[in-house]
């Protein structure tokens, strides 16, 4: 199982978005620790789709970035970074105000792969919005 990297903490990954889609989002880390990650995303109109419900990919960016900033903070040592290559998720509900909060959990932290759950909630309420997992591929330097 990879350890938490003692260099990466919430002030540093809250850095990593900034003139990228998770600082553009509004996607803010609010807690790390060994096999999780915490976050939120306040809800602004830009998260909207025209049908004036909470878009789907505004949702997925909030979880996917916080499993993948999660997989940065347990990374194996000597790795050199990581991608994407499955997700899904189920969306149970929507707010229409507020913030939404992501509750990133590690399944398996392998040395060539990670595989996180998260769970998106409305935060003032606790109410599940969405139910995702991704699988995450660690990325060697090459010989």
């Amino acid at each position: 199982m990879s350890k938490l990297r003692p260099e990466i903490n919430i002030e540093v990954l809250n850095q990593r978005g900034g003139e990228y889609l998770p600082g553009y989002l509004g996607i803010q880390m609010t807690e790390l620790g060994q096999d999780f990650l915490k976050s939120r995303m306040p809800v602004k109109q830009l998260h909207f789709a025209p049908n004036n419900f909470l878009h789907a990919a505004s949702v997925v960016a909030l979880a996917d970035t916080t499993c993948g900033y999660a997989t940065v903070a347990h990374l194996p040592q000597g790795a050199q970074s990581f991608t994407t290559i499955e997700l899904k998720s189920n969306h149970l509900g929507t707010v229409m105000e507020g913030a939404i909060a992501c509750h990133a959990t590690a399944q398996h932290l392998g040395r060539n792969t990670h595989v996180w759950d998260a769970v998106v909630t409305d935060e003032a309420t606790g109410k599940k919005i969405a139910l995702f997992r991704c699988t995450q591929m660690i990325l060697w330097p090459k010989a």
